[in-house]
């Protein structure tokens, strides 16, 4: 029988006139792992504070298990500024103390990419003072995941991770045997970790048995049942749970909910979007011509991020761009930025970008843009347009686009300035819908967001007709809203990815393993300075691979795409899965002598 760790009883918290948390009664047992959601200022932060009595409550009680050891990452570290990485992560332990010890390399490497930290000036001796907060956090959460819990309380810990970190961080967690509590918008890190989901909501936290998947399910028949809720949050929870249910099989290793239920759920639900009709609107707007680039290089700096691409982004093109960081995903969307503003005099410093005549771009960028904090958010809004064209017939007033992004009509007259960072990113992105552009940049949308709001944003762009890049940690919603996923490896090429994300995370670890295997090699023999002759031989042939690697790439996705076409045709399958396996093979043969020759360049 599993233990109790924490129990919370008959919990109320009230800030201001408002009760936060209403007698609230919850447990966590040994083994749970338990993902924690809601809109933003709803009190999901409170709870966990309160859960690991970091806060206390205004009635009520939570009491914790004797000797229970619990790790709690917040928001914000409290981390020596003089100390150095080594002395708050490894502490005391000798070299080969912990350079022996498979669990601090595995957290190290997941989180850093190496035991020497190459993202770091100095490696493990870096003072933590001058870093960033997405430096101290991944710094903060190493030092959590070293030790030994019995209870693990994580507040948003995939923030400022990339699309591998998170991926290592799910399995790591799946593997320990402590208990989880954990407060996340990244859905897809929910599905792959948690086994219950605390859904808070106007003051009262509902339960549910699975991960994401089976709590949008859960909530759904839920709320049919108990017809509680507005018909238009119906309808998103069902557009979503659709979305679920026919998207990637296995999204969760063991999908608790029925399928037959789910399946009746849905069944009027179309699909989230319409392609070929999107993509006829879209080429109405844009004509053959968005963005085409030819042989164009890319630095920042004296680094060379992108190197002779050769790309088109047409009318419709929903586009996801995966990468390392520092690879240039952001370089990329600001060299296309600038070419279509006719200010690309510094980028590309090789090359030729063209831009449609008819381009009307909006792009989000990380940094939230400055307004003036006394304006109210209609009015923010208002100063755009007062109305937007959806496409297809549909039309908006900025009031009822203000709801739709969760500022109903009190919060419409808040001054910007009283704003937190997610309202802020909300209206952000509501202004630049506003606009009515027919191609979108969004880089790190999600950032700051609730679930709620990203299904409603999710749901604008279904039916939004133009070209659009979204650059994301967050798989679900890259997967949710593009068609494409283009990747950045750190080699300065770009490549597309068939199988999207799950490609990524396989190509960047047999890459990670081809170079840990050749340290070795190196060690005991150092290899012979090459030539310049040698060198100029390497790159040129490095060239070639890459374009063998892109043609391998179209090649893939046409096997892909008549694979789908002729699915009921079993004997057609099963040579064109032949070619796709005799394909991988040789991509397989290029990408290792691309390392091999990378040393030689």
């Amino acid at each position: 029988m599993a233990v109790n760790l924490v129990n919370v009883e008959n919990v109320s918290k009230v800030y201001g006139t408002r009760a936060l948390l209403d007698g609230i009664s919850l447990g966590v047992s040994e083994g749970d792992r338990i993902g924690v959601v809601g809109r933003n200022g709803d009190g999901k932060t409170t709870l966990i504070r309160m859960l690991a009595k970091l806060e206390d409550a205004d009635t009520g009680r939570v009491t914790h298990s004797g000797g229970l050891r619990m790790g709690v990452l917040t928001q914000h570290d409290s981390l020596d500024p003089a100390a150095t990485v080594r002395h708050e992560v490894i502490r005391d332990l000798a070299d080969h103390e912990w350079a022996g010890n498979a669990k601090i390399r595995d957290v190290l490497t997941g989180l850093f990419g190496g035991l020497d930290l190459p993202g770091f000036p100095q490696g493990l001796d870096t003072v933590i003072g001058p870093l960033s907060g997405g430096e101290r956090r991944r710094i903060a959460l190493a030092k959590l995941l070293i030790d030994e819990q019995d209870l693990i309380v994580l507040d948003e810990p995939t923030n400022h991770l990339d699309v591998e970190g998170i991926s290592w961080l799910a399995r790591h967690l799946r593997e320990r045997r402590s208990a989880l509590v954990c407060v996340t918008h990244d859905r897809w890190f929910l599905d792959q970790v948690c086994t219950r989901m605390w859904d808070v909501q106007r003051g009262d936290v509902h339960e549910y048995e699975g991960g994401y998947s089976d709590y949008v399910f859960a909530r759904a028949e839920r709320e049919r049942i108990a017809a509680t809720e507005e018909t238009k949050r119906q309808n998103l929870v069902r557009k979503e749970l659709a979305w679920l249910r026919r998207g990637a099989p296995a999204r969760t290793s063991k999908p608790r909910f029925r399928v037959e239920a789910a399946n009746e759920l849905i069944a009027d639900v179309p699909p989230p979007r319409d392609s070929s009709e999107l993509m006829k609107f879209a080429s109405s707007r844009l004509g053959r011509t968005v963005f085409d680039l030819e042989d164009v290089t890319v630095q920042a700096g004296q680094k060379v991020l992108l190197q002779h691409i050769t790309w088109h982004l047409g009318p419709g093109d929903r586009i996801g761009l995966v990468g390392v960081n520092g690879a240039g995903k952001t370089s990329l969307l600001r060299a296309l930025a600038d070419a279509a503003r006719s200010e690309g005099e510094t980028q590309p410093v090789a090359g030729r970008i063209a831009v449609g005549k008819t381009v009307k771009l909006a792009y989000l960028s990380q940094e939230v843009g400055e307004l003036d904090p006394n304006l109210r958010v209609l009015e923010a809004v208002q100063q755009v347009r007062e109305r937007v064209d959806l496409g297809k017939g549909r039309e908006m007033t900025a009031g009822q686009l203000c709801e739709t992004f969760g500022f109903n009509k009190d919060k419409q007259w808040t001054p910007v300035g009283d704003l937190s960072g997610g309202e802020r990113r909300r209206l952000q992105i509501l202004r630049l819908l506003m606009d009515e552009p027919n191609v979108l940049f969004l880089d790190e949308p999600t950032n700051d967001l609730d679930i709620e709001t990203l299904t409603q944003l999710e749901d604008l762009l279904d039916g939004w007709p133009g070209s659009m890049i979204v650059i994301s940690h967050d798989r679900f919603f890259v997967e949710r809203t593009t068609d494409r996923v283009f990747a950045l490896l750190g080699d300065a090429a770009l490549r597309m990815l068939p199988r999207g994300i799950d490609e990524y995370i396989e190509r960047r670890q047999r890459m990670e393993e081809a170079a840990a295997a050749s340290v070795p090699a190196a060690a005991q023999k150092a290899a012979p300075e090459k030539s310049a002759a040698d060198q100029r031989a390497a790159k040129k042939e490095l060239q070639k691979i890459e374009r063998q690697l892109d043609k391998a790439s179209e090649k893939e996705a046409k096997l892909h795409a008549q694979i789908a076409d002729h699915a009921t045709d079993f004997e057609k399958v099963a040579g064109l899965d032949a070619q796709l396996r005799e394909l991988a093979s040789e991509r397989e043969e290029l990408e290792m002598r691309w390392l091999e020759l990378a040393e030689d360049a």
